[in-house]
């Protein structure tokens, strides 16, 4: 890991609460201090560069969880080390910034990004049910913010680097937030809250994108995901579609969960079924893990079994700059109330 900050500890415990499958083998911080804190609290080794850290360490995939201005940096520095990186959402700050990575790094099939969402027990099974209500032709995505939903989008309606026109706009309206990052705020006075709401058309494809400040934590504002087919559409959990000419029917996504009632196995999601058949199974069950959690290890272990020519790259960096190419787009259309079209880029071929 390059980086010491909250995400870089994200990591760090999970690799902790799962030794069996991963281990961290060091970590980078230029102040001396956090890093004696870090090995005291982790029993990771700390180094001052990378150069040292790759000298001295053996690794499968290093992740820069440092801010996004230095992300392309540290990037382009461990690829030029060959090391295989694991590069923190977005990849780059703007455009121009993707396109310069893409242009350093993008050959080099190096670099996999940290997007995890489309790994998310619910959503992954969503995608699988999807099969059931024909072709895709509009997702709908109130639920996390511009890179994230844009790659849930994308993937759900299987568009690839299609080019996008993006209308968006802002509303502001007054909204308790009784849960920051932080905990409790104690405070109910409504504060004025954002919500973007922005349109991405992909010629015959749409996505609907829906989020309102701190929406991720406030448990006042749901989240809320709808796949749209030619013969039926995903609501959360519900399915509808048709089977025959004059039958239209219902079935549901449902958790089968460890530790209720008289199941002393400890509280986990165990699988997500659909009509009696599994969609998605928990790999990881056991650890007791939440569910962003078990999205961010089954990322890790696909991304060292890549590293490995084990297998398929997780999330390539194309994939990472196009998601963050149409989330600049969104916010661009709200700031001009212009629609914005994305170009053709490099990473596309």
């Amino acid at each position: 890991v390059v980086g010491s900050g909250w995400r870089a500890e994200f990591f760090l415990r999970l690799a902790g609460q799962l030794p069996d499958h991963f281990r961290a083998t060091g970590l980078v911080t230029r102040s001396a201090e956090r890093g004696a804190a870090i090995t005291a609290r982790w029993g990771v080794p700390c180094f001052p560069t990378v150069t040292e850290l790759l000298s001295k360490t053996k690794q499968d995939v290093v992740i820069p969880c440092v801010p996004w201005p230095v992300t392309p940096e540290v990037t382009i520095e461990l690829v030029e080390h060959n090391a295989k990186v694991l590069a923190e959402t977005p990849p780059a700050p703007d455009a121009d910034g993707l396109r310069a990575l893409w242009d350093r790094v993008g050959a080099t099939d190096r670099v996999q990004v940290a997007e995890q969402y489309m790994l998310m027990p619910g959503h992954a099974a969503r995608a699988k049910a999807a099969a059931v209500i024909g072709e895709p032709t509009s997702v709908q995505v109130s639920s996390t913010h511009l890179y994230h939903a844009v790659s849930m989008i994308r993937s759900l309606l299987g568009v690839g680097f299609t080019p996008a026109r993006v209308t968006a706009q802002h509303f502001t309206a007054g909204l308790a937030d009784p849960i920051n990052p932080q905990g409790w705020t104690d405070d109910l006075t409504p504060k004025q809250a954002t919500t973007t709401i922005a349109t991405i058309d992909f010629g015959g494809r749409m996505g609907l994108y829906d989020f309102t400040d701190n929406q991720w934590w406030n448990p006042l504002r749901g989240r809320r995901i709808v796949i749209r087919g030619s013969l039926g559409e995903i609501i959360d959990d519900r399915v509808v579609r048709v089977v025959d000419e004059r039958t239209v029917v219902e079935s549901h996504l449902v958790r089968n969960r460890a530790g209720t009632d008289l199941d002393l196995r400890g509280v986990d999601l165990e699988h997500i079924s659909f009509d009696g058949k599994v969609l998605w199974r928990n790999e990881f069950f056991g650890a007791r893990l939440s569910e962003d959690d078990i999205a961010v290890v089954d990322l890790l272990a696909r991304t060292i079994a890549w590293s490995r020519d084990e297998g398929p790259p997780p999330y390539p960096l194309a994939d990472g700059c196009q998601d963050h190419l149409i989330s600049l787009a969104i916010e661009e259309s709200a700031r001009t109330g212009q629609p914005v079209t994305t170009t053709t880029e490099n990473w596309m071929s």
